[in-house]
């Protein structure tokens, strides 16, 4: 069975589809741009703001639906410019405790509204 899931703290979807779907005991994000919950909008332009900002879309998401960061297994990162990466590595590996999700991360040609980054995840809920 495969459940939708959303959260109150994030941006409303800027397509047809859900913030996530749960299936059996693993929640799939959808990429999470950096969209500001409040204004609806990506709010700064620097990759560090950018990540923060997707990373704490994720976290949203995952702590309304009965998980966590801790429970990550892999996360996808779409950056708009590989030149980006060391900086977005430095904001991401902040996010969590040293016990880092198996991750992917490439170059694409552009990413919806202009942004950076985006990120996914796969993550295990908590017993």
């Amino acid at each position: 069975m495969i459940k939708r899931l959303t959260s109150s703290h994030i941006p409303k979807a800027v397509g047809s589809y859900s913030a996530a779907s749960l299936v059996g005991k693993l929640i799939f994000t959808s990429g999470q741009l950096p969209i500001n919950a409040e204004s609806g909008t990506i709010d700064k332009g620097t990759i560090e703001w950018q990540v923060e900002q997707s990373l704490k879309n994720i976290k949203a998401i995952l702590e309304d639906n009965e998980s966590s960061m801790s429970h990550i297994i892999k996360t996808t990162v779409y950056l708009s410019d590989i030149n980006d990466f060391a900086a977005f590595n430095k904001v991401y590996q902040s996010f969590f405790d040293g016990n880092f999700p198996a991750r992917t991360a490439f170059q694409v040609g552009a990413l919806p509204m202009g942004a950076l980054v985006e990120i996914e995840a796969i993550a295990e809920v908590i017993e």
